[in-house]
């Protein structure tokens, strides 16, 4: 049966070449995809090949690039390496995008995802020219049933001047009913409160709305998601998780959180998904998530029963796991909600559940100051993401990650960090295998002892307690105290020489 049960757009059905013929140089394109889930698999890789034969014939063809959160290899990988990509927002985690934006061929905003769809709906990035938006199917009325993420995709769809769709028919039919579409949101000051008052909270639609006259072209696919399977849990996770673990049953102890605990945040990696496969070994139970993806480790506890409902924007799984979802759709949407992006990632519901908020990170720096996306204070890794909307507005924010990178030759915890994205003002707990630094309650000169003392690596803390006795010596604030020149040097002998030790 044809996932295209419309007449009305079953007559707009052409292939992708012919459909990626509908974007023009200078384009702003809204590609829909989130962490390698519901991205449009033909029009980029068309579109990819137009750009390189018009470069060959001497001609410009070079577009802005919005997504939701990183897509996969077919869409940044192939628009990255093309050279027509003149700028992207919000996330992207592909190496060819990544090169393209560190050689100065793309200009890149990181914004934070939470802001990224009002400032489209604002016009302030400019005018959205062309959406192309995977679904899993049109109904007869013209409905959008969403496919394995929602992330920007009604924003881009209510802004194009023009549409695309991709209907995926290898998405399970059974998604039907997972999404919740708000369409709630209005621009200031017409603004209007978010009505989740618990994660589970269904609020919109199953479906997503699209005028069909902005409809252009329609083309049927059979792709799966691409992500990459999770490593296998080594001892510096599972230790990491252990202590994140024994920090909320602490918390549970001492009456700052219920057995069950507010609703959990999880960012996406190897990190993060042991942290989640922790949880499942725990006497915790009748656990909630409001994230923004949904992670390997979040269906084990759905299938155990410890996760009884989780709210995200999009699926981030391995290829077995996501099979797995796909043979297991109808099962798993009656504990899983998903949303647009600026509804998952914003502030207000985030807050007012008092959400636990657990990121990775590249760097954190003595006084609990983190950063989450450059290598060396100029070269962009993947971005902010969504770590940004839920450190700053959760009940507990937590970041996670080993003390060392590089086979030990880098510390992850450093005088001062080289790029700035959650300051210590929001920055409550960091965690390595080494230990736990609550700074909750501590000024910065104690911070930076708990940090050294509890999540430097052995073979740093000597050093960064060095740098910090010499620089509260010489600096002419006892507050904070730094010695700029050498906080700087650490960073300086690792571009030098690749490692951090003397």
């Amino acid at each position: 049966m044809s996932r295209i049960r419309s007449p009305k757009f079953q007559a707009k059905v052409m292939s992708a070449v012919e459909a990626a013929a509908f974007i023009k140089d200078g384009d702003n394109v809204g590609v829909s995809g989130f962490t390698g889930s519901g991205y449009p698999k033909e029009v980029p890789g068309a579109l990819a090949d137009r750009i390189k034969a018009a470069t060959e014939a001497g001609q410009e063809l070079r577009v802005g690039l919005f997504t939701g959160a990183s897509t996969a290899p077919e869409l940044d990988g192939s628009l990255g390496a093309s050279g027509g990509t003149s700028f992207r927002t919000p996330y992207q985690s592909d190496p060819e995008m990544r090169k393209a934006i560190n050689a100065g061929i793309t200009d890149y905003c990181d914004i934070h995802l939470s802001h990224s769809g009002p400032q489209v709906r604002q016009g302030f990035l400019g005018n959205m020219d062309v959406a192309v938006v995977e679904v899993t199917a049109i109904t007869e009325d013209g409905a959008l049933i969403p496919s394995s993420s929602v992330g920007n995709n009604n924003v881009y769809l209510d802004c194009a001047d023009k549409v695309i769709l991709e209907v995926n028919s290898w998405q399970s039919a059974d998604l039907e009913g997972m999404h919740d579409i708000y369409n709630g949101i209005e621009l200031p000051p017409n603004n209007r409160p978010i009505p989740i008052m618990a994660a589970g909270d269904r609020i919109g639609e199953t479906t997503m709305r699209v005028d069909p006259d902005k409809v252009v072209a329609v083309v049927e696919t059979s792709d799966p998601d691409r992500n990459s399977p999770f490593k296998s849990l080594d001892d510096d996770s599972k230790t990491i998780a252990g202590y994140f673990l024994d920090f909320l049953n602490n918390e549970v102890k001492q009456g700052r959180l219920p057995k069950n605990l507010n609703p959990l945040q999880s960012g996406v990696g190897n990190i993060a998904n042991a942290v989640l496969s922790g949880l499942l070994e725990s006497d915790l139970e009748n656990l909630t998530s409001y994230t923004e993806v949904i992670q390997d480790g979040m269906v084990d506890l759905i299938d155990a029963g410890k996760l009884t409902v989780a709210s995200a924007t999009a699926f981030s799984l391995s290829p077995e796991y996501a099979e797995k979802m796909n043979d297991n759709a109808a099962f798993y949407r009656r504990h899983i909600v998903l949303r647009p992006q600026e509804i998952s990632n914003n502030p207000e519901p985030i807050r007012r559940m008092g959400v636990i908020a657990c990121n990775g990170l590249i760097e954190a720096d003595i006084y609990g100051n983190v950063n989450s996306t450059h290598i060396m204070g100029s070269k962009m890794q993947n971005g902010i993401g969504g770590s940004g909307d839920f450190t700053r507005n959760a009940y507990i924010s937590c970041f996670v990650t080993p003390s060392t990178a590089k086979r030990g030759d880098i510390s992850c915890i450093v005088p001062m960090v080289s790029h700035h994205d959650h300051t210590e003002h929001d920055v409550m707990v960091i965690i390595t295998e080494q230990g736990v630094a609550d700074l909750r309650h501590l000024a910065p000169r104690k911070r930076a002892r708990v940090i050294i003392e509890n999540c430097a690596h052995p073979d740093y803390r000597d050093m960064l307690t060095d740098y910090l006795d010499r620089a509260e010596k010489t600096t002419n604030s006892l507050h904070t105290p730094h010695d700029l020149r050498e906080a700087l040097s650490w960073h300086v002998r690792c571009l030098e020489t690749g490692s951090m030790k003397a």
